[in-house]
């Protein structure tokens, strides 16, 4: 099939499925990858701010902080500003294991487009872009 949904929908299933799993080989999941990717680019932050910056419901985002909690990946501390808000920092096993999912990222980028040049990664990468920014003008 030719249908550029058909195609785009089993590119993301492929990139899915190559990235839980690789993320699965480090005891980790993608909402894992995602809140330390943002504690590590923006710094300390509160629940509810980490959930809008990753797009992770919120319900959702405090499973994914307790998980990392009990891992020693990330800490909770009250914001001194408003105690009934908590602050999360990531500590330094936590931003080791987020170096390594941002390894294993990377080698899954390099596998799914494995078949491309580097040109044509780019040109997909901007072809991408269009697509969603024209669907979220956001």
């Amino acid at each position: 099939m030719e249908l550029p949904t058909w195609l785009i929908s089993q590119t993301s299933a492929q990139a899915h499925r190559l990235l839980s799993e690789a993320f699965a080989a480090i005891d980790s999941r993608g909402y894992h990858y995602r809140l330390l990717a943002a504690l590590e680019e923006f710094g300390p932050a509160s629940q509810a701010t980490l959930g809008r910056r990753t797009g992770i419901d919120r319900s959702d985002v405090v499973a994914a902080l307790n998980d990392l909690a009990d891992r020693g990946l990330i800490e909770r501390s009250p914001d001194p500003s408003d105690r009934r808000r908590n602050i999360v920092t990531v500590t330094a096993a936590g931003s080791e294991r987020f170096r390594r999912l941002d390894k294993a990222l990377a080698g899954v980028q390099d596998d799914l487009l494995a078949p491309l040049s580097p040109a044509e990664r780019d040109q997909l990468v901007a072809l991408l872009t269009r697509v969603l920014a024209h669907h979220n003008p956001e």
